[in-house]
């Protein structure tokens, strides 16, 4: 992995944290550095740092520009892209009374984090609170699926170098692929059962995931750390919710 590479994946990182809607899996990004980058310690070091600055720069100016004249813009583009507008004003009332805790652990968590940074902007929180928790939760989602990466880097080289071709490349992304739909539909079933349960004892309302982006889920059940947490993840009563209408 050369510094071009390393620029280039930054920059791309940086434009998506900023809420342009690019097609592309951020996740599956940074395992990919984590794997390219995997056994050499410097440029494992400096590809990571890269990264989460990027991501920092990036999260602050959508945070900058929600609070600012393009709040209309993002967020109808997050709408475009599947996140519902209901689901965005619960993650905005839910991080409104948190500070800096709410916007690490919604930034930390899948499915949750895509609208965290709007949220939080709608949130009107201020910089100095939202900061803190940006850099926190950024750096343990990222920082946890660039070291995953790294540390399957090597095993993963030398099953594609000794193939001799690309073929196990593409096997392991189909793998992926075929893992997310098998994750995303066991995830809409315990959620659907989770709801079910708390409408007909009337405990709570409807889960924060109802209104997921169907591409967000996919993305997120495709990638095995994103999928392993959301499955294992327990539901809390202190969780974001979305208000029954």
């Amino acid at each position: 992995m050369d510094a071009v590479a390393i620029l280039g994946l930054a920059g791309l990182l940086f434009v998506k944290e900023a809420g342009v809607p690019v097609p592309v899996p951020g996740d599956l990004l940074v395992l990919g550095a984590g794997v390219a980058a995997a056994g050499d310690p410097l440029i494992g070091a400096v590809a990571l740092v890269a990264i989460l600055l990027a991501g920092f720069a990036g999260g602050c100016l959508q945070f900058l520009l929600t609070r600012g004249a393009f709040r209309k813009v993002l967020v109808d583009l997050l709408v475009r892209i599947g996140l519902s507008r209901a689901r965005l004003d619960a993650l905005t009332e839910w991080l409104r009374g948190r500070g800096a805790r709410g916007v690490a652990v919604s930034r930390a968590t899948p499915g949750v984090r895509v609208g965290a940074i709007a949220a939080s902007g709608l949130a009107a929180l201020p910089m100095p609170v939202f900061l803190p928790g940006l850099v926190a939760g950024n750096t343990v989602f990222v920082g946890g699926h660039f070291l995953l990466g790294y540390l399957i880097g090597p095993g993963a080289i030398g099953l594609i170098a000794g193939s001799g071709s690309i073929a196990v490349a593409i096997l392991v992304v189909v793998v992926l692929a075929v893992l997310g739909a098998i994750g995303w539909s066991m995830l809409r079933r315990r959620r659907a059962s989770a709801a079910a349960s708390a409408a007909s004892t009337g405990s709570a309302a409807p889960s924060l995931d109802a209104g997921a982006s169907p591409y967000g889920s996919w993305a997120d059940a495709a990638c095995p750390a994103c999928l392993a947490i959301a499955i294992l993840r327990p539901v809390r009563a202190d969780a974001p919710r979305v208000r029954a209408a």
